[in-house]
């Protein structure tokens, strides 16, 4: 059986096939919602020997099925963060510990030892409720920064303590956190990687991916703003060093399906619904089709420009429709 490390070891395309199809063909016998869902396309696992024959499952069973293959009694379930009028998604994870190296190997590829940077959160409504990967996230990375902190709505404590520390720093906020902060504040930060994880909630107009970072590069005095794309069913994140461009760990592929015809990943296909494997999914699904709309280009880097029109919006998640 395959273990986290396996998975974060993973450099190579041939790796990644091999650890994708051992790890499909024990998620579609152990995985009751993707089984039944297998069942009913008429899939046989055993036929299944490339990894672009594989299905992905609907990202909507996490909202209605306990999407877990895991040993024994999962560890700790993480949820979704929705506008109150839609069901949270589910994510049964059986270790904290196969998180928490997902996580953390993925930062280091992108920026390196959390030790030689301060990180900052400005999540507080991910911080309002109970239940948020991604506070979980940020938590551990603080811990292993030595410095940095939560911040609520405290803004001037923020920049006060951003502006005495001498280390290299992160701001990781939520979209309309940092955008009331860039517009109440402006504060001109130095030695900064300003990060958005997205999340305007209901509560700022939508605009534009690079109309808001417009907004936050002038008012943060940055050159640009880096993001975050996770979300609570994916145990890894992938990361934009700027303009939206998202890149992501070797042990995940994000590949675009036809927007009509969800089993169609044509090679010919830039633009479409977004489907994600991430391989450090184990004991839930690794093989996820997702709401988004995104481009994916022949590096395997990706935008996200959209959500598919009539599917839920999420907090984490609420990105204007701006296809052309």
């Amino acid at each position: 059986m395959l273990t986290i490390e396996d998975i974060v070891a993973i450099r190579s395309a041939e790796e990644f096939e091999r650890c994708a199809l051992e790890l499909f063909r024990f998620q579609a016998e152990r995985c009751r919602p993707y089984r039944h869902y297998l069942e009913l396309l008429g899939v046989d696992a055993e036929a299944v020997t490339k990894v672009e024959d594989i299905p992905f499952m609907p990202i909507e069973l996490f909202k209605t099925e306990e999407v877990y293959c895991g040993e024994g009694e999962p560890e700790v379930v993480f949820t979704s963060s929705n506008t109150g009028s839609t069901v949270a998604s589910r994510h049964f994870m059986a270790s904290l510990a196969t998180y928490r190296r997902a996580f953390t190997e993925a930062f280091r590829l992108f920026y390196g030892e959390p030790s030689k940077w301060s990180i900052y959160g400005l999540l507080p409504n991910y911080l309002e409720r109970e239940g948020s990967s991604l506070v979980y996230m940020v938590d551990r990375l603080i811990a292993e920064a030595g410095s940095g902190g939560f911040y609520l709505h405290d803004y001037k404590q923020l920049i006060a303590d951003m502006e005495a520390d001498p280390k290299p720093k992160i701001l990781l906020g939520v979209s309309y956190a940092l955008w009331d902060l860039a517009e109440q504040y402006a504060p001109k930060f130095r030695d900064t990687v300003v990060m958005e994880t997205g999340g305007m909630k209901g509560r700022r107009a939508e605009i534009s991916k690079a109309e808001f970072h417009a907004i936050l590069t002038e008012g943060f005095g940055v050159e640009r703003i880096a993001s975050e794309y996770g979300m609570a069913e994916l145990t890894s994140q992938a990361y934009s060093e700027g303009e939206g461009l998202f890149k992501s760990p070797p042990w995940m592929r994000v590949l675009v399906r036809d927007v009509n015809d969800p089993f169609d990943h044509s090679h010919t296909l830039r633009r479409g619904g977004i489907d994600i494997i991430d391989l450090a999914n184990l004991s839930s699904c690794a093989f996820i089709q997702t709401q988004d709309l995104g481009e994916v280009y022949e590096d395997g880097s990706f935008r996200v420009v959209g959500r598919i029109t009539g599917s839920d919006i999420r907090g984490c998640n609420l990105l204007v429709h701006n296809l052309l």
